[in-house]
């Protein structure tokens, strides 16, 4: 079987956790900020993980995680 090839555009949005979870970055935290409050742009910092409705997805977009 050929080897498979690394989906670039997922590669550079996900990272592997080390317990080998998939983290992502949060949406709508690039403009648009004024109307958002303090709290809510502070839990957009934080990364979160791929839910479990989509990590079969996004697992094969990297197959060498």
């Amino acid at each position: 079987m050929p080897k498979l090839k690394t989906h670039r555009g997922a590669a550079k949005r996900f990272k592997i956790t080390g317990s080998g979870k998939i983290a992502r970055r949060k949406a709508f935290a690039s403009h648009i900020l004024t109307k958002k409050s303090a709290k809510r742009k502070r839990n957009l910092r934080k990364p979160a993980l791929v839910d479990h409705a989509n990590l079969r997805q996004v697992a094969r977009l990297l197959p060498y995680r």
